[in-house]
């Protein structure tokens, strides 16, 4: 997962189309996008529960975003997406990078 962390701004960050929230001038979460996905959300645990990560979903969802793809083994980022709408449409045995993450794509329909 540390190699996963290092890339973050030098490989994902330029890739994706960036967003954040802040809660007084503090910076409390973003979301990645790219075409119709969600490539990356983050909330920090502190503000968790406040609504953060809806937003950020609305957010993605009024451009249009309807894809997102989940690490199988993170069943509290799998539960957030399909209270939201989202759905299980399929499922890798590893991620893109070819390590042993089993990964969960999930589809919403934009309305």
């Amino acid at each position: 997962m540390a190699d996963i962390k290092k890339s973050m701004i030098p490989d994902y960050f330029p890739n994706v189309e960036l967003y954040a929230v802040s809660d007084n001038g503090l910076l409390v979460g973003f979301i990645g996008l790219r075409e119709e996905k969600i490539e990356m959300l983050f909330v920090d645990s502190g503000y968790r529960g406040r609504g953060y990560g809806s937003m950020l979903i609305e957010f993605a969802r009024q451009r249009g975003v309807t894809k997102v793809d989940v690490n199988e083994q993170n069943p509290s980022a799998i539960a957030f997406y399909l209270d939201r709408g989202f759905n299980v449409t399929g499922r890798d045995e590893t991620d893109e990078a070819g390590r042993p993450y089993p990964i969960l794509h999930l589809y919403c329909r934009n309305v």
